[in-house]
């Protein structure tokens, strides 16, 4: 998250052989497509945009929202900590913070961009941390006693009221919170997360709503991919209080939303899906990760933002891309500006991404080679999916794996060498995507 020291865990890119088929018969991976596959038709709605960091400094809240419009963005992301706006108690906003913040909003609205604002890190006043960590709490400054939710969730709803009438149609969303299930808990601290979670999500909304009831309200604002707190949520009430939920997916990303669409359908719930969070640290060859995420190049950097802004366009239910982030900072890479201000490839193919983002992602490929009696496969693919490889013979299926592509989008596999090294027919495609998207070769 934004000035924070640590990002989303996630798994290194490295190749990951998931699931074997018979060499005699076809298996169901159990990654299921139906409902929740690409759109053939380009979403235009779809709002781009980029997280930056607001300033007490005019001329940088320039150079942020001027950077922004050099990707052609709609929206731009900031982070707000309610710690250092309302540090004193109900209703005592901070004269500094919150000029900053009008500074940073106003100079938004006049180049034509709308704010998302997260909002998380309850004050002092307002911590249910331990008395050992409330005790060294101190008001406008960044202590674990933020990350404990409110003693009651109307003092949050209150605020975020607050912020939702100061700002108002200058506002593209408020969302409620950062990274409720994030385990390093920097956001969301103590026990019962999605019963905290809900509660603040159910007095944000109707607080908001109150106020504004255009203002789209989001909530979820998860890292986890396989739908497990979004159920937690879900049972904890949190239908009919949120406008979009927001996730944030560093890791096969399409894979990651794909799944969270199948949990929302199978609770019945078909809000979209705000994706304002995701990117790749061009670290290499520096450093190989990078706040858990795995480094690539800065061409491989822009490469990965140009097809999953191609790929996010063709699906319906996801209605904005947020990426992380403008600048780079420090153990940080992900900008797309250095942390010097020196642009990276990144920059200028983002930019012809969002201004033209209908284009499909870069294909498969794949090369077959035979090597000690057996077939190896090799080849590249597009980001941010698991890759499905299948071979045939005569028509029938004889062999099937699920893997994930390495750092450098790229792949390597030997296939048994039961299946011998003739007669074959390979293919190999991105999971979501289906048979209609492979890469095709015969040995």
């Amino acid at each position: 998250m934004l000035s924070r020291t640590r990002r989303p865990s996630a798994l290194a890119g490295t190749i990951v052989l998931l699931t074997l088929a018979s060499l005699t018969c076809a298996g169901q991976t159990g990654l299921a497509r139906a409902g929740a596959g690409p759109s053939r038709h380009p979403s235009s709605s779809l709002l781009r945009g980029v997280n930056v960091e607001y300033s007490r400094s005019s001329s940088q809240n320039q150079a942020e929202v001027g950077g922004a419009q050099q990707l052609h963005a709609r929206v731009v992301r900031t982070y707000l900590r309610w710690s250092e706006l309302e540090p004193a108690g109900p209703g005592q906003i901070a004269a500094g913070p919150i000029a900053a913040l009008d500074n940073f909003v106003g100079t938004a609205a006049a180049h034509g961009l709308k704010v998302v604002v997260t909002v998380d890190s309850t004050p002092c006043w307002a911590s249910s941390a331990p008395e050992p960590l409330e005790h060294e709490c101190v008001p406008g400054r960044v202590s674990k006693a933020n990350a404990w939710p409110p003693t009651e969730p109307a003092y949050y709803g209150s605020f975020v009221a607050y912020l939702a009438q100061r700002y108002g149609g200058k506002l593209a969303a408020i969302e409620v919170w950062n990274e409720p299930d994030q385990s390093n808990e920097d956001y969301l601290a103590g026990p019962e997360k999605a019963a905290h979670y809900a509660a603040l999500l159910k007095a944000a909304y109707p607080a908001i709503k109150g106020v504004d009831p255009s203002l789209p309200v989001l909530g979820g604002s998860f890292v986890g991919p396989n739908g497990t707190f979004l159920r937690l949520l879900y049972a904890n009430g949190i239908k009919g209080y949120y406008d979009g939920l927001a996730v944030h997916f560093y890791t096969l990303t399409l894979a990651a939303l794909r799944v969270t669409r199948e949990v929302q359908l199978q609770n019945g719930d078909s809000k979209p899906l705000w994706l304002d969070e995701f990117g790749w640290p061009s670290c290499l060859p520096g450093a190989q990760i990078e706040q858990e995420q795995a480094c690539v190049t800065r061409r491989v950097q822009a490469e990965n933002l140009v097809n999953m802004t191609r790929s996010l366009a063709r699906i319906p239910y996801v209605a904005a891309e947020i990426f992380y982030k403008l600048r780079s900072s420090p153990e940080e890479e992900f900008g797309v500006f250095s942390e010097t201000g020196a642009r990276k490839p990144a920059l200028a193919a983002l930019a012809r991404a969002f201004s033209s983002p209908f284009g499909r992602p870069g294909p498969p490929t794949l090369r077959l080679r035979r090597r000690a009696g057996h077939l190896v496969a090799s080849g590249t693919g597009p980001v941010g999916d698991y890759m499905q490889l299948e071979a045939l013979r005569r028509g029938k299926l004889r062999y099937q794996a699920i893997f994930t592509l390495d750092r450098y989008n790229r792949f390597t596999i030997s296939l048994p060498r039961a299946l011998g090294t003739h007669g074959l027919l390979v293919r190999v495609f991105p999971y979501g995507e289906g048979v209609s998207a492979a890469a095709r070769r015969r040995s």
